[in-house]
């Protein structure tokens, strides 16, 4: 390994210091190609995406599945602008992303306006840091920026490196500050325990930040014996086929009859930007186990365990009694939500909803095929989510935070690069989709294991049922139905098509045996939506 000479390549050195195995992205002429080939000499793989929102997505996948510090790079102005929505979504979700963006060099100032813009001003409302190469050294600014995004909670951070400032010499950077979490203090760990003792039927609500403690949580709820609730980005903490699994966590309705029986909340890494903005209802003590404190929190904590999760929960289960539920009691509660959340409505053509989710998963157990699964925005995340049963932490990729479209093969395609072994599955709508088409083309490209499941309606539908009864123009909500199969075929893909059950389960068949990327075009009956989504949130 090559002893750093340049900034660029005190930049790569840092990242490589910190466990990051890949950088997304688009690159312009400047810093980027020099960044490009002092992270190969660094033993980091680079990614040709198509777009850079989609780079910063997928950096901002791996990172969460790696727990390492996701990278992507940009050129100047118009590349800034395109990675912003991925910016969004990395700091609203918690993903920890350095982005570096070609920048200009101090000299350049003095006369340039061709695509300039103030990078840093735009994107510090979705950054916590914003540093510039040359106004400090190449390796504090690495430093500092993988510090920030890595600190609770984790988000996103910009980087500014001009071509002539990154072959510009440079040090190596000092290695990193530790990111370990403090231990909860002892006296909040004393009042949760008070709270603890004093209830007979708490409920457990595990979000995005119990992800690395699935275990400490799971004993925790197996101890107490009570129902446990996981938000959109938790799903696969506490595994569905669990019998203390009582469903989905989203401030909305259907999970109410739950917490209508609690008498406390364990809220274990559930951070606010995941729940739909409706106030919190249920008046007993809440728990809050988070690794820092809330600038927001959804209720006031009666006891709050701050620092290291699971060194949190062990230390709540330790002589925690069984609480009062009964297994049969929480069997309901999960049937009830199953219930009021199907989709099947059977009544017009093409494939209801949760059947699409059903016949998938049962068609890819059936051909031994486990994948991580990626969910776009869009009314079809609902089925997904609900329905598409969940084992481990890190089974489903969402984007909650933000819930931006086009998120889903831009995430499938970072999971399948992680774990090869595993590859990915994409759940997406056809206008999501259709936001990030080029994506098909990387993962064409890549030839990695990739399934892309798209639910063709023609219709913004989750916007469509909002619509209520404005009259609106003819157009403004659908669209002619595109053949979302010849895309991925003019792409270098497998493209398929299916209009019933029998055909998706044989397409998925012929996918799952596939070694590259495959999309299936299913055609989706819509009209089981309203009611799903009046069920969930009310």
């Amino acid at each position: 390994m090559p002893d750093a000479t340049t900034a660029a390549d005190a930049l790569a050195a840092a990242f490589a210091a910190a466990g990051t195995k890949r950088i997304y992205g688009v690159p312009g002429g400047g810093s980027s190609l020099d960044l490009i080939a002092a992270a190969r000499a660094r033993g980091i793989d680079f990614v040709l995406a198509r777009h850079e929102t989609s780079a910063v997505i997928m950096a901002a996948s791996e990172a969460e599945l790696a727990g390492t510090p996701g990278v992507a790079l940009c050129t100047r102005g118009p590349g800034v602008g395109n990675a912003a929505n991925g910016m969004a979504h990395a700091a609203l979700d918690r993903a920890p992303v350095v982005l570096v963006a070609d920048g200009f060099a101090p000299a350049e100032r003095a006369f340039a306006t061709h695509q300039y813009f103030d990078h840093a001003a735009m994107l510090a409302p979705v950054t916590k840091v914003q540093l510039a190469v040359g106004q400090m050294a190449a390796g504090d600014a690495a430093v500092q920026a993988i510090g920030a995004a890595m600190a609770a909670p984790r988000g996103a951070a910009l980087i500014e490196l001009s071509g002539s400032v990154a072959r510009q010499p440079a040090a190596l950077p000092a290695a990193q500050p530790s990111a370990a979490l403090p231990a909860p203090d002892a006296a909040a760990i004393a009042a949760a325990r008070r709270v603890l003792a004093a209830a007979r039927r708490p409920v457990v609500i595990a979000g995005l930040e119990a992800v690395t403690a699935a275990g400490p949580l799971r004993a925790l709820v197996a101890a107490l014996g009570c129902p446990a609730l996981v938000t959109y980005k938790a799903k696969g903490v506490v595994a569905d086929a669990d019998v203390h699994f009582a469903g989905i966590f989203t401030c909305g309705a259907a999970e109410g009859p739950v917490l209508d029986g609690a008498d406390a909340v364990i809220m274990v890494g559930a951070d606010p930007v995941e729940f739909i903005p409706k106030p919190w209802r249920w008046n007993v003590p809440v728990i809050e186990v988070a690794t820092s404190a809330r600038t927001l929190p959804y209720a006031a904590p009666a006891a709050a365990l701050t620092g290291d999760v699971a060194v949190a929960l062990r230390a709540l289960a330790e002589g925690a009694a069984r609480s009062d539920w009964q297994a049969a009691t929480i069997a309901a509660l999960r049937a009830d939500w199953l219930r009021a959340l199907a989709n099947d409505p059977r009544r017009g053509s093409g494939i209801g909803p949760q059947r699409l989710v059903e016949v998938t998963q049962a068609a890819a157990r059936a051909a031994g095929f486990d994948p991580r699964v990626a969910v776009d925005a869009g009314a079809h995340m609902f089925p997904a989510t609900t329905f598409w049963q969940c084992e481990r932490p890190g089974d489903l990729l969402i984007s909650n935070g933000l819930a931006t479209m086009g998120f889903a093969v831009p995430a499938a395609i970072a999971a399948a690069l992680h774990d090869p072994a595993r590859g990915a599955l994409a759940f997406t709508g056809d206008g999501g989709l259709l936001m990030g088409l080029g994506e098909l083309a990387t993962a064409a490209v890549l030839g990695v294991k990739l399934v892309v499941v798209a639910f063709n309606d023609a219709t913004l539908s989750l916007i469509d049922i909002k619509k209520d009864a404005r009259d609106l123009p003819a157009g403004a909500l659908g669209w002619p139905r595109a053949d979302l199969a010849a895309a991925m075929r003019s792409m270098g893909g497998i493209g398929l098509t299916a209009t019933t059950e029998a055909e998706l389960a044989a397409a998925m068949a012929e996918a799952c045996a596939a070694t590259g990327p495959v999309l299936i075009d299913v055609a989706v009956d819509p009209s089981g939506y309203p009611a799903q989504i009046k069920a969930l949130r009310g």
